[in-house]
């Protein structure tokens, strides 16, 4: 509970900084089959390259050493490396059924990290928020362009693949829960639910994070709801922080980040893309080109925490910590019911 009281201390004292790109982070160490498999998997009957989160268990070393770049770049809070690490995503590589100790171990090393730096320097206290992604796969859409009404995964199902996740965050000493990502609004309510039956029996009171994904122009999510639509969608949960993340460039996403300032009466945040992937899958904007966007968004009044998504780096965050440093947190409305 001390540390929820931090949180919630410092963010009405300053805006935030959330740290940058796990994945972008992780490709720069150029990891080969070997990294991944590990002593754990040595045996393990398929390829594990690519899945990412397994590398909390495998190769600690480089995860924490990330966790640390981003801290020392100015990072209140740092993210888990649990982007797909439920049963349902880790199913690919056969893996699914490791995904306690995946959660546990990468919220273990975040909090070594966060609490290191807070030992450090006590007047500015780091928090560690859990992970959790949009899986692959869907609720609201068909795997299968010929038949709308198919499903390849129920509802009950990904509240019970989002309960275990949530449960090993929660153990492993996260400080709040991000469902991030958020492309299919039922996915995202599954999640929630899966953590309100983990936290209400237990009389435990964590803050929730919902971040969703702009996907076009049209400033819908893949699922097809507006802003607007996805905020009323979730705010019966009573979410300590709403914001939008990854899929567009930060400048695409001012109309978008402005809408959800005005109608959700609670704490906002945004950690875009480094701009647009372009033709060879890289990301094109500057840390400086960044921070200037979201120094506008701050000086506008949007926003309560910033960060960056897929393609940033340590030194975007820097930058970005750098740019709001000196302006206020956006003030919470009361609006009227």
């Amino acid at each position: 509970m001390k540390r929820i009281e931090q949180l919630k201390e410092a963010l009405s004292q300053r805006i935030l900084i959330l740290d940058g790109a796990m994945g972008t982070m992780i490709q720069s160490y150029g990891l080969n089959e070997a990294d991944f498999r590990g002593d754990r998997f040595a045996e393990h009957p398929c390829q594990l390259k690519g899945n990412y989160d397994v590398l909390s268990l495998t190769r600690p070393d480089i995860i924490e050493a990330i966790h640390i770049a981003y801290l020392e770049a100015g990072a209140d809070i740092i993210e888990t490396n649990t982007f797909s690490s439920t049963a349902v995503a880790q199913a690919d590589y056969q893996t699914d059924s490791d995904v306690y100790d995946i959660n546990f171990a990468a919220a273990q090393l975040a909090r070594k990290a966060a609490d290191k730096f807070t030992a450090g320097n006590p007047r500015k206290p780091r928090f560690v928020a859990g992970s959790l992604g949009p899986t692959n796969r869907t609720c609201s859409l068909s795997p299968d362009i010929n038949n709308p009404g198919l499903r390849n995964i129920t509802f009950d199902e990904l509240v019970q693949a989002y309960s275990q996740q949530a449960k090993a965050l929660i153990n492993g000493g996260v400080d709040l829960l991000m469902v991030e990502t958020v492309i299919d609004t039922l996915n995202a309510k599954a999640a929630l639910l899966a953590i309100q039956n983990l936290l209400k029996p237990e009389n435990l009171s964590l803050p929730i994070w919902v971040s969703w994904t702009i996907t076009d122009a049209s400033g819908r999510t893949l699922s097809g709801q507006t802003t607007e639509a996805l905020w009323i969608s979730v705010s019966h949960t009573d979410p300590f922080c709403v914001g939008l993340n990854c899929a567009l460039g930060a400048d695409a996403m001012r109309p978008h980040i402005e809408e959800l300032s005005r109608v959700a009466d609670t704490l906002v945040s945004i950690h875009p893309n480094a701009g647009l992937p372009n033709e060879f899958g890289g990301y094109d904007d500057t840390p400086g080109y960044m921070a200037g966007i979201l120094r506008e968004f701050a000086e506008s009044g949007f926003v309560n925490i910033v960060g960056g998504c897929c393609g940033t780096t340590p030194e975007h965050i820097r930058a970005i910590a750098k740019a709001v440093d000196t302006l206020q947190p956006r003030q919470v409305p009361k609006n009227k019911p």
